[in-house]
């Protein structure tokens, strides 16, 4: 898709979720297949059926992919993302399966605002990373009281593994090589799709308000994967280990 298809196709939801999804493709080429088994063991451990919590649910990826692999599923989106937001509410109009709730994951009482009290999986991707450790410590707490006896939480996001320091300079510089190529080839980046956005005239208003709420992007810590697998095990999880990974991201899933 060019800038002009996408500036063009004001209140196209279909094509600014695929723009969306290809910016995100240039930082995480192996996206699906994250977003592939975070669903293979929310069938294995809940069923077909579940009731899902996308957590910073942004546009709505996973509810998306949920949602086509599980007809009878049913999810709630919580974000504060006024744009995101808005794309996500476009895409799912009229699907009685989802709800959307804006919330701040930083105030403590962000699980008051949801239609339920609790919820057979919590899911996240690549979103809790702006978080440092003890408010992302005190969100783990918050979503262990969400999460039913034998339901499941799983994130997916930057975990580094800070004692092998050359494995990830390694893996970075690699990384950073390929996503020099397609940039070169033509990809959107993070700021370039968020420029679109502003000029549109549908998400103009809400990228805005995004600015005022976030400022420029910026990240919290990104600690490793045995530092998330301790802390949902103190904030009450029964189990927690990685379920896959890439060099440079981790899938954590925890039991109740």
């Amino acid at each position: 898709m060019t800038d002009a298809d996408i500036t063009t196709a004001t209140a196209d939801w279909h094509a600014w979720q695929e723009s969306w999804d290809r910016q995100q493709e240039w930082y995480l080429p192996d996206r699906e297949e994250r977003f592939r088994i975070m669903l293979d063991m929310v069938e294995a451990l809940v069923g077909t059926a579940p009731r899902v919590l996308d957590l910073a649910c942004g546009t709505g990826s996973i509810t998306a992919r949920l949602l086509a692999r599980f007809a009878d599923a049913t999810s709630t989106g919580v974000d504060l993302d006024p744009a995101l937001l808005a794309i996500a509410e476009g895409t799912f109009a009229g699907d009685e399966r989802v709800r959307l709730v804006t919330a701040d994951l930083k105030n403590p009482d962000w699980p008051t605002k949801l239609p339920y009290d609790s919820y057979d999986a919590v899911l996240t991707a690549t979103a809790l990373h702006w978080l440092h450790r003890e408010p992302l410590a005190d969100l783990y707490g918050r979503v262990a009281g969400l999460v039913r006896a034998g339901g499941v939480f799983m994130n997916a996001d930057h975990m580094i593994d800070e004692t092998t320091p050359r494995i990830n300079a390694a893996e970075r510089a690699q990384r950073h090589a390929r996503m020099d190529q397609a940039k070169r080839d033509g990809i959107l980046d993070w700021a370039e799709w968020w420029q679109l956005a502003a000029k549109d005239p549908v998400l103009a208003e809400p990228t805005a308000r995004r600015y005022e709420i976030y400022g420029e992007h910026a990240d919290g810590d990104m600690p490793s994967a045995r530092w998330h697998a301790r802390a949902l095990r103190e904030k009450g999880f029964g189990e927690a280990r990685p379920v896959w990974c890439s060099p440079s991201d981790t899938l954590l899933l925890a039991v109740k």
